[in-house]
């Protein structure tokens, strides 16, 4: 685990300089806003990837199938205003990846509620065994990783594993 939260911190340092706050009305009275929303799910992508390795796992590679899945749930927990796994329609992980055409195996979906950039939620997943399951399954090698920002900075993050 020590292993984990080192690569973790090395790649939050590593790009800092690519974050950016401002003052916003949440609830500590700043908020991340996203503004090179191109190098985001590509940061994820490589700190995911980082994190399997250290496990022995394969990388995953984004999909834009199960980018747009992500993107769409993203709304719909902003418009439901609360996260959880299921659509306002009542879809579930499985039937959202299907409607985009994919057709391999869901192998799980993490979702967040936050004012936190994707590092931090990419922390708070890993500190938690069901997540942390979820980012290294050994099964996986196709991720899918979108967002849904708020104007008032609050940011709802969906990521599904599959193959």
């Amino acid at each position: 685990m020590k292993r984990v939260f080192l690569i973790l911190t090395a790649m939050a340092l590593t790009f800092t300089a690519a974050c950016t706050t401002t003052s916003d009305s949440s609830q500590n009275g700043s908020a991340y806003r996203i503004r090179n929303e191109g190098k985001v799910q590509l940061r994820m992508l490589d700190s995911v990837n980082a994190l399997r390795q250290a496990s022995g796992a394969v990388q995953v590679q984004l999909n834009a199938q199960l980018n747009a899945a992500a993107a769409t749930h993203s709304r719909d927990m902003s418009v439901q205003n609360r996260p959880w796994h299921f659509g306002s329609d009542g879809s579930s992980p499985l039937d959202r990846v299907a409607r985009t055409g994919y057709v391999g195996t869901v192998q799980g979906e993490n979702i967040s509620e936050t004012y936190e950039n994707e590092l931090q939620t990419l922390t708070a997943w890993m500190e938690e065994p069901s997540t942390r399951a979820v980012i290294l399954d050994p099964k996986a090698n196709n991720m899918g990783f979108s967002w849904h920002q708020e104007p008032n900075g609050k940011i709802w993050w969906t990521m599904i594993m599959a193959n």
